[in-house]
Formats: C-alpha cells, structure tokens, sequence
C-alpha cells in the first residue's frame, strides 16, 4: 500500500510494485520494486506535472533518500513529478544480498537468478510501473549507469519516452569490458599523475604506507587484515571534482605516533573501511562488469587487463591508486562477499548475455536526449561517449572539462537545468 507524506517543502509517495522476476514469463514469480514519488509542495496540484524518472548509478546502488529538496532534486522538482527507482535487488525493493540469495540455493542457481538483474529488466521494470501508474510517456533522468539504462530504454521502448538527461553515462555500445578497461586504466593513470603533481608530499606518504604494511600488520575497524590493494581503493577519490581534494585530508593524518611506535591512525582506517564497504550494495561487486557483457563471458576483466599496466600493481615500488574495478579477491577477502565467492565466479563466466542495445533503433531514434559528457572521466571514457553519441538519433552533447563524474553532486541545479534546456532546442 502507498504511503504519503509532505515535509520541508516536498511531497512524498511510497510505492511498491510486483513485477516479473523474468519479464519473458511474465505469469512466473514476481518480485518486489519499489519507487518513491517526490513533488514540490509549490505546486498546488503536481499531479498536472510531467514525469520524471531517476535512474541510478551504480549497479547495485539504491535511490537518493531525500530528507529535503535540495541540489538537482530542487532543480528538477520545479517542473517534474519525480520518481526515484530502487532498481531491482537494491533499497526496497526485494533484495539480492549475502543474506537473501542463499535462498535461491547454491551458486549456480544465485548466478541464475542475477541474470536477470541487468539494465534490460530494470528498464521494463520501469515499463511495468509506468503502466500500473497509467502515465502515457514520461522523461528520464540518468546518472553513470543509469544512463546505460537510458540507452537500453531506448532501444526497448522509446515510445514510452518524452525526453532523456543523461550525466556522465553514454556507455559504449559495442566494446567489451577488456575495452573499457583499458581506457579506465589509462584515465586512472592521468588522474593519478594530475592530483600527485597537486599534492607531491601525498605520493611520499603513500610509498610510506606501502613500505609500513611490507613489515607491520594493520587492521581494518572490523578487524580485516589491511592490504595495499585496499589502499588502493583510495583511488575511488579521484573520480570527483571536489571529493579529489578531500583525499588529501585523507593522506595526510595517515599515520599517529604510539607506544609501539608509528602506525596507522583509526581515522585512516576507517577511510579505508568506508571505500572497500560493499555490504549495503554487493550488486556493485556481482554484476559491475556484467554491465559491459553482451554475448560473451567478462572472466574477470579488470583483473586481467591490469597486468598490461603495471604501475597499478600491488607490488609495484609506488602503486597508483585505482577506481571502479571489481576484482576476484574482492570475493576471497571481504567478509560480507565471502559467501558469494562462487556466485560471482559463475557469473564472470557466464557467456550468454543478452544484448543491452538495439544500434538500429538508436540510430533512428526521435526521443530528445541531451548528455552531458566529461572530458577527464575516469569511469565512462569520453571518447567511447562521443563515439556512442556519434551512433543516437536525436543527441545533444554538451562536453565540459569543468567536472568529473560527480558533476550532478558539485552543482546538480545548473547541470540538470543546462541539460534539460539543451533537450528542448532544435536543431
């Protein structure tokens, strides 16, 4: 049953949908999806608005959690009535987790079950909800990953759509995962060389630390033994524009003097816990690189593209930090993905995935689309971006130097109002 309330100058609307687990068979098991409705109290009847749907990045990640109308929400709200989706296995809706999949049965039957959690059931989740809350067309909004959504939205149903937003997510429609790596691989080593030159005496400290864990045993808050792939996970910083800069508060009370000599500070190690934390959204972990696979197994693409660059390595003299990269010992040495090791294994070499998008489709597309597009993204290369670009009907991009992939977190209303304006203009 929905539930409604109005707070700090937002209406909200609580719904939850039984949708088809394999929306090929649409009589077989249903799962759970659930959306939150927001509007402006401003609006003196927002059931006239138009739609919007927000879609999420991630994979695995759940809708924002509003407690005010704030930065593009704010922005949006004044011409929309929004809905934010919690994709399926995340937030609300039934999850998909270390707790809950075990009831699918062993590995294999997990493995199973999560094919059937990518971009394509998301978006006719979306269809399904759409329909039961009798809207004819609505707009899309997409972040990162939900922009990939938005061109399998596309390419599936784009008589549904009115107009599409998309922020830092025109993913690739034909490179594989190994492709898309090695552009992250070289975008990370960009970003790593760019904030060492800011902040040099940041490089010295973390060769200190790599040097300090070669003899001493450090311990996460929960108890995890600390490695230098961990440490690494730093790198997750970069891909900010003003969350870079914070690394180097990080860096910088690394380490505290004790009794038994110097070690590394607890507010440190909690950095580093918060970074590798996967228990509210293991999906990320399970399906990252599913999100690149069309027809054919990812076998472990980022592990096996980092031998080709060897200054990321763990045992390099000065290992650079990395990113968005999901590794198999992800699985070996988190407690909370331990279970899931095998899930995981299975999933990484499942071959026979679907393809994501429709090339004839989006070539021919009319649906209005405005994208922004990062030049120095480090998660969705530009030049993949503008090749997808070059490939839509109906695309407007606007490329910025100005952010990075956080761009709708460091000035949301401006980027949301740019865009939407751009998907109005004609050619």
């Amino acid at each position: 049953m929905s539930q409604s309330y109005s707070f700090r100058g937002m209406n909200t609307t609580e719904h939850y949908f039984q949708v088809p687990l394999d929306h090929a068979t649409p009589q077989g098991e249903k799962i759970t999806v659930f959306a939150r409705e927001i509007s402006s109290t401003e609006h003196g009847d927002p059931t006239a608005l138009p739609w919007l749907l927000f879609l999420q990045g991630g994979p695995g990640g759940k809708s924002p959690r509003p407690a005010s109308l704030s930065g593009w929400l704010a922005e949006a709200a004044k011409t929309f009535r929004i809905l934010l989706l919690d994709q399926r296995g995340t937030g609300l809706s039934t999850p998909a987790n270390r707790q809950s999949l075990p009831l699918r049965g062993d590995g294999a039957a997990q493995a199973a079950y999560l094919t059937h959690f990518r971009a394509d059931s998301i978006v006719r989740d979306a269809e399904a909800i759409r329909e039961a809350l009798g809207i004819n067309t609505w707009s899309t909004f997409g972040q990162s990953y939900g922009g990939f959504c938005t061109l399998t939205y596309l390419s599936i149903a784009p008589g549904s759509l009115e107009r599409c937003i998309v922020t830092g997510g025109l993913a690739s429609l034909t490179a594989d995962a190994d492709t898309v790596y090695r552009a992250t691989y070289a975008r990370m080593a960009e970003r790593n060389a760019e904030y060492f030159a800011w902040y040099p005496r940041d490089r010295e400290v973390l060769t200190q630390i790599v040097a300090h864990l070669a003899h001493t045993e450090e311990h996460l808050p929960g108890g995890r033994a600390l490695t230098v792939p961990l440490v690494q996970l730093l790198g997750q910083f970069l891909g900010g524009n003003t969350r870079v800069h914070a690394l180097h508060h990080v860096f910088e009370g690394a380490f505290i003097n004790t009794p038994g000599g110097k070690r590394l500070s607890d507010t440190f190690l909690a950095v580093i816990a918060e970074q590798a934390e996967r228990t509210t959204n293991p999906l990320y972990a399970l399906l990252h690189e599913s999100i690149y696979a069309q027809g054919a197994a990812t076998n472990w693409s980022a592990e096996r593209v980092l031998e080709e660059f060897d200054a990321f390595s763990p045992t390099a003299d000065a290992p650079l930090l990395t990113g968005e990269m999901v590794y198999r010992w992800y699985f070996q040495d988190d407690p909370v993905l331990r279970p899931l090791e095998e899930t995981a294994r299975i999933l990484a070499e499942h071959e026979h995935w679907e393809p994501l998008y429709d090339a004839a489709v989006l070539a021919a597309n009319t649906v209005p689309v405005a994208a922004a597009v990062y030049t120095h993204d480090v998660y969705v290369d530009q030049e993949l971006s503008l090749q997808t670009a070059a490939a839509v009907g109906n695309i407007r991009v606007w490329e910025t130097d100005e952010y990075h992939h956080d761009g709708i977190g460091d000035d949301g209303p401006m980027i949301f109002a740019k865009l939407l304006e751009l998907s109005k203009s004609e050619d």
